[in-house]
C-alpha cells in the first residue's frame, strides 16, 4: 500500500489551537488572502514558502506524466503546504491553488520554517515528519517528478535515473519507442536518436541528453552561491562523514556548506543494506541513512550544493594564515570559508582490464541499487570483491538473479564480516570463485556486455556468459584536487594529526575525515564519529587563532 494510504494522518496533520498559536510566532510575513482558484505557488517555483492555512483551503496538485495533473490533497484550516524542498528553498515539485472559497494563509520561508522546527521540538517533529513523508509519497507516484524518455536500461537513462534516485527526487522512465505519450513527444519536437534521453523537468522544461549538473539546474537543486559570503566551514563531500559534520556544525550555530560532485551518500549511499550500524538492528539502506542525514542537516540550516565539483584549494602560505580559505568550483565559481573539512571519501577502483571503460554503464557497475537489480533480474551476473560492501551487494542481488558468480582473490574469512559470509553460504544460487580474477570482457558498446574471462590462480582461464558485472574491489582516495598542497601518505590518503589537532592536515584550517584520511577505519560509524569530532576541533582551532591574534595585538 502507498504511504498516503497508510500514513495520511502523519502526512497531512491538522494543528490544534495551541500548535497554531506556536506556529504563528515563526511566520515570515503577514497572512495573505488568495481568491478562489488563485495560484499560491507553481511547480518549479524556487523559494516557494510553506503556507499555513488559517481559513478556506489550498488544493495541491502534482504532475501526472507528461501533460496531465493529479490531485494530491486539499489543505484546510490548521494544515500547511510543502515538502522537503521547502526546507532548503529549492524548486517546488507540486503546485498549490486556493480552493473554491479562496484562503487566508501565513507564509513560512525556508529560514523561518527551520526556526520553527528548532524552536518548538514537538511541533517541529510533526512538521518534519510530514515533509519527509510527502516526499516519499511523491517518489512512490513517480510521474510527479522528472520524466526520462529514451531506451530503458541504456547507459544515459541509468545514469540520470541513478542521480535522481540517490538525490531523493521522484522520476519515471518512458520508452521512446513503445510508450505512446513518450514517442509522440519525441516525434513532435524532432529529437534525434543521439539526443536521447529527453528529460522533462517538473516545470515543463525540456532537456536533451543532459549532464547531472544541467539536470540539477533545471530542478532548482543547486543553490545560487554568493562569492562575498565567508562560511564558517565548507565541507567537501556529502557522504556519512560530511553529512555528520554538517549536522553538528550547523546545530552549533556555524554557517556550513556541503559540496559534492555527484549525490548525497557517497559510497555508503550505494549500499543496499547496512546491518552493523548502531541503532538499526534490522539494518538500513545507505540511501535511507543518507536521506535522513541530509534532512537533518537542512533542518539546522546547512546549505547543500549538489552536484558541484571542487576543483582545488587556493593553497595558503604563511602570510595568508588569517585569511579565509578559497575553494575553486566547477562553472568558474569560488567560495570562501574559515575552515575546510575534506570528506571527499574515495573513488571506485577500476581494475586493469582491457576495454573496461567501453562497458561502464553498459553492463559494468560499481554499485548495486534497485535500478541495477531490476536490469539484471533473472539473468546470470558476476560480482568481484570480498569486502563488506561486496557482501551486502551479493545478499541484495542474489534473490533477484538466476545465478551470481562471486569472484575473489582470497578466502572471504580474511576480508568479510562473519554474518555476511554465513548469509552468502546459505544462498543456493551463489557460486564462489576463490583465487580468481576477471581478465577479459566480451561484447560491444551498442549491445552491451555479453561475457567475461576468469583466470584462476593456476593460470587457467574460462569464459562465463553474463550481461552484468559488478566491481567492488575497493577504492582510491579522492584527494587529487589537494595535490601539492596537503601532505599525503604513499597511497594518496591525507595525513592528519601532525599538529595540536588530530584531524587537521598539514594545511592550517583544513581538516580531513572519513575514508579520505590516512589511517581511518573504513566503516560508516567511524566516519560519522569523525564528522562529529572534527567540529569540536574546529572550535578549538578558532579559539587558538583568536588567542594568537590577541597576543600579537598586545605585543
Amino acid at each position: 500500500m502507498s504511504t498516503i494510504a497508510t500514513r495520511e494522518h502523519q502526512m497531512f496533520p491538522v494543528l490544534d489551537a495551541t500548535q497554531l498559536e506556536t506556529a504563528k510566532r515563526f511566520a515570515s510575513g503577514p497572512a495573505r488572502r488568495f481568491g478562489p482558484a488563485e495560484i499560491v505557488y507553481e511547480i518549479g517555483e524556487r523559494d516557494a514558502p510553506s503556507w499555513l492555512v488559517l481559513e478556506g483551503s489550498i488544493d495541491v496538485v502534482r504532475r501526472d506524466g507528461l501533460s496531465q495533473e493529479a490531485p494530491i490533497t486539499s489543505h484546510g484550516a490548521g494544515q500547511f503546504t510543502g515538502e522537503v524542498n521547502q526546507l532548503a528553498g529549492r524548486a517546488s515539485i507540486a503546485a498549490g491553488r486556493a480552493g473554491p472559497d479562496g484562503c487566508l494563509a501565513l507564509p513560512f520561508d525556508a529560514a523561518h520554517l527551520r526556526a520553527l522546527m528548532v524552536g518548538s521540538a514537538d511541533l517541529g517533529e510533526t512538521v518534519m515528519r510530514a515533509l519527509i513523508l510527502r516526499r516519499v509519497g511523491l517518489i512512490e507516484e513517480g510521474g510527479a517528478g522528472t520524466i526520462l524518455i529514451g531506451t530503458p536500461g541504456s547507459p544515459d537513462i541509468v545514469r540520470l535515473q541513478g542521480f535522481l534516485t540517490r538525490s531523493g527526487y521522484p522520476n519515471m522512465v518512458l520508452d521512446a519507442v513503445s510508450d505512446a505519450e513518450g514517442h509522440a513527444l519525441v516525434e513532435r519536437i524532432g529529437v534525434l536518436p543521439d539526443e536521447l534521453p529527453l528529460v522533462v523537468c517538473p516545470n515543463g522544461t525540456l532537456l536533451k541528453k543532459p549532464s547531472e549538473a544541467e539536470l540539477a539546474a533545471c530542478l532548482g537543486m543547486t543553490p545560487e552561491l554568493d562569492p562575498k559570503i565567508v562560511y564558517d566551514v565548507a565541507i567537501v563531500g556529502a557522504g556519512p562523514a560530511g553529512l555528520a559534520a554538517a549536522v553538528y556544525a550547523a546545530s552549533e550555530g556555524l554557517s556550513a556548506i556541503v559540496l559534492d560532485e555527484r549525490a548525497i551518500g557517497g559510497q555508503a549511499g550505494a549500499s543496499s543494506r547496512i546491518e552493523n550500524y548502531l541503532g538499526f538492528p534490522t539494518g538500513i539502506s545507505g540511501q535511507a541513512l543518507a536521506g535522513r542525514a541530509f534532512n537533518q542537516a537542512l533542518k539546522f540550516g546547512a546549505e547543500i550544493a549538489v552536484p558541484l565539483k571542487v576543483l582545488g584549494l587556493d593553497c595558503p602560505n604563511e602570510q595568508d594564515a588569517d585569511k579565509p580559505l578559497g575553494l575553486d568550483l566547477s562553472g568558474d565559481r569560488q567560495i570562501r570559508a574559515r575552515a575546510v573539512i575534506v570528506a571527499s571519501g574515495a573513488r571506485y577502483r577500476r581494475p586493469a582490464i582491457a576495454d573496461l571503460a567501453t562497458f561502464e554503464g553498459a553492463g559494468i557497475s560499481y554499485w548495486a541499487s534497485p535500478i541495477e537489480a531490476k536490469l539484471c533480474a533473472g539473468e546470470d551476473v558476476a560480482l568481484v570483491g570480498g569486502g563488506n560492501s561486496a557482501g551486502q551487494a551479493v545478499v541484495f542481488l542474489a534473490p533477484q538473479v538466476r545465478r551470481l558468480h562471486l569472484v575473489v582473490r582470497r578466502d572471504l574469512e580474511l576480508t568479510m564480516s562473519r554474518y555476511l559470509i554465513d548469509r552468502i553460504a546459505a544462498l543456493p544460487n551463489v557460486e564462489l570463485h576463490v583465487g580468481t580474477e576477471v581478465v577479459g570482457l566480451q561484447g560491444d558498446r551498442p549491445g552491451g556486455l555479453t561475457g567475461a574471462t576468469f583466470r584462476q590462480s593456476d593460470g587457467t582461464t574460462s569464459d562465463c556468459s553474463l550481461r552484468h558485472l559488478f566491481l567492488f574491489i575497493g577504492a582510491d582516495p579522492n584527494a587529487d584536487w589537494l595535490q601539492g598542497c596537503a601532505d599525503t601518505d604513499d597511497k594518496g590518503f591525507l595525513v592528519t594529526g601532525a599538529g595540536a589537532l588530530p584531524l587537521e592536515t598539514s594545511v592550517p584550517g583544513v581538516f580531513a575525515i572519513g575514508d579520505v584520511r590516512a589511517g581511518s577505519t573504513k566503516r560508516v560509524a567511524a566516519a560519522v564519529g569523525e564528522g562529529a569530532a572534527v567540529v569540536a576541533q574546529i572550535h578549538r582551532a578558532i579559539a587558538l587563532r583568536s588567542d594568537g591574534e590577541k597576543r600579537t595585538s598586545n605585543s
